[in-house]
C-alpha cells in the first residue's frame, strides 16, 4: 500500500545572519534574534538565539513560563539556574536544559559571553513572575 504524499504543515525557514531579525525580549541584558519557526510551524514552535550583551547585573527573579515546555542549548558561555525543585545547573557550552512549562526557576548568573538557542512550544510564550518556592 502506498501513501500519498502529506500535505506539510508549516513551510520552510531558513535563517542567516543578514535575515534573521533582532526582536524585543524578556532581559534587557540580551539580544534576541527571531530564527522565523514561529512563523513557518503556524505557531506551534519558537526558536531563536539569547546572546548576552554584558553579564547579568542581578538575578531575573522567580518566574515561570506559560508554554508546555522550553529548551535551551548553550553555544558559548555558561548559565546557572535554581528550580523550584531545590536544584541548581550550570549549563555550560554544548549542554541543553528542557525546562517543562510551568516550572518555577531562576537564573541568577551567566557568563558574559552566553550565546543560547531557544525554542518553546508552542511558540507563544508567557512568562509570569512569581514568589520564591517555599
Amino acid at each position: 500500500m502506498t501513501e500519498g504524499n502529506p500535505t506539510p504543515k508549516g513551510t520552510i525557514a531558513h535563517a542567516t545572519k543578514e535575515n534573521a531579525p533582532l526582536v524585543d525580549g524578556r532581559r534587557d541584558f540580551f539580544k534576541y534574534r527571531d530564527l522565523g519557526v514561529m512563523a513557518a510551524s503556524n505557531g506551534a514552535l519558537r526558536a531563536q538565539t539569547m546572546t548576552a550583551i554584558r553579564g547579568m547585573t542581578e538575578p531575573t527573579g522567580w518566574h515561570y513560563h506559560q508554554c508546555d515546555g522550553q529548551f535551551v542549548y548553550v553555544l558559548k558561555g555558561w548559565v546557572d539556574l535554581e528550580f523550584e525543585t531545590g536544584e541548581q545547573v550550570r549549563v555550560k557550552e554544548g549542554e541543553s536544559l528542557f525546562i517543562p512549562g510551568g516550572m518555577k526557576h531562576n537564573e541568577f548568573g551567566c557568563s558574559e559571553d552566553l550565546d543560547i538557542l531557544e525554542l518553546s512550544t508552542p511558540g507563544e510564550m508567557g512568562t509570569v513572575p512569581c514568589a520564591p518556592p517555599g
